[in-house]
């Protein structure tokens, strides 16, 4: 169990004490039926509370900004100059250098800039699954990509959606 719902258990059982010590100052007799009945309704209460406070919309992430925005046929012949049982990592890292040249992702960090994080490259999954969907010794001769660049100089590489 989440630790939300360990300590929403633990301060009804609270407002369940504090009820039943009420009703023991007032004297007034109450039967467990009812006692019952307003732990109940305390229950119901802390529910539509729950509920009021999912139903409010969850501020969105804003959707990153792109800075650039570019299409590419990449080349992959290089690939297959590797032994078979090597090119279709072989592939992924000709993206990767194809990648790093083209939309200048600097990956190299002076001493000033290692406490700063430095820009990424990540390659999608489509793009993945399109290398390796052959195999490890058919990649394909070419592919064709969509690579954006965020306000922060992270790259993301998507496959083209002609493809």
């Amino acid at each position: 169990m989440p630790k939300d719902t360990k300590q929403e258990q633990i301060e009804e059982e609270q407002e369940l004490e504090e009820l039943t010590k009420l009703s023991d100052e007032e004297e007034q007799p109450q039967t467990t039926e009812a006692t019952i009945e307003q732990a109940e309704e305390t229950k119901e209460k802390v529910a539509a509370e729950e509920v009021k406070e999912e139903a409010k919309p969850k501020p969105k992430k804003k959707e990153e900004e792109f800075v650039e925005e570019r299409f590419y046929t990449i080349p992959l012949q290089k690939a297959l100059v590797r032994p078979p049982k090597k090119r279709a990592p072989r592939a992924m890292q000709l993206i990767r250098a194809f990648i790093n040249k083209h939309m200048k992702v600097e990956m190299q960090a002076s001493e000033e800039e290692e406490e700063e994080e430095l820009p990424q490259l990540t390659i999608s999954e489509e793009v993945n699954e399109k290398i390796w969907g052959r195999g490890i010794e058919k990649p394909p001769r070419k592919i064709k990509v969509r690579a954006t660049k965020d306000k922060d100089g992270n790259v993301t590489v998507y496959l083209a959606e002609n493809q």
